[in-house]
């Protein structure tokens, strides 16, 4: 359950010092996903104790630059067979029309509206979330954590966020018939994004 939409995230940056000295004062800048280096994980209550779970596959295009968070553009895109609870039943329970659907909804989609500046290195993003055939405005709090070179690749700026948020899954149908009681399965999904992201 969880997205992420992203599902959020669902999911980009830069510092202010990077874009003013690589890329000019307030211009978007266009980032990539390192999967591999990135992780979308949720956690959702099974009677009294929290079931972890990830989502392994998960794209999305982001442009965003700090000194103008106003100019950003998130779209992501999360692959619902790809979740993951290390329990390949209920795995496969999750995909199932009982849940996500799957095969009929085979993508979770955030979509940003709106990117601001909270404080400090803290952003949030406002969008939209769509899970199942059910689109909602939800909130993306997230926190810048640095920039800098790529160690391993000449020319190429790293940067990292990490974004907390809870949702409640029959909010968007996640959980049909009797799997949408929460008395088993609980409401609310918490949902950690961490990203790695790099310009090129």
């Amino acid at each position: 359950m969880k997205l992420l939409t992203t599902l959020a995230i669902i999911l980009l940056f830069s510092g202010s010092a990077f874009a003013n000295d690589h890329h000019g004062d307030n211009q978007p800048m266009s980032w990539n996903i390192d999967q591999a280096h990135s992780n979308i994980l949720f956690t959702v209550s099974h009677f009294f104790n929290k079931v972890p779970g990830t989502f392994n596959d998960f794209s999305g295009t982001i442009v965003f630059n700090p000194s103008a968070p106003e100019m950003s553009e998130i779209d992501v895109q999360v692959n619902v067979a790809s979740v993951n609870t290390n329990v390949e039943r209920r795995d496969d329970h999750l995909r199932s029309g009982d849940f996500f659907g799957a095969e009929e909804f085979p993508m979770m989609h955030f979509r940003s509206t709106d990117v601001r500046h909270v404080d400090g290195q803290n952003f949030v993003a406002h969008g939209q979330l769509t899970i199942k055939d059910v689109t909602r405005e939800v909130e993306l709090p997230f926190e810048f954590l640095g920039v800098t070179d790529h160690l391993m690749r000449e020319g190429v700026m790293v940067a990292g966020l990490h974004g907390e948020l809870s949702l409640n899954r029959n909010d968007f149908g996640v959980g049909v018939g009797d799997w949408a009681s929460t008395a088993v399965i609980g409401g609310d999904v918490n949902i950690q994004i961490m990203l790695q992201v790099h310009d090129n």
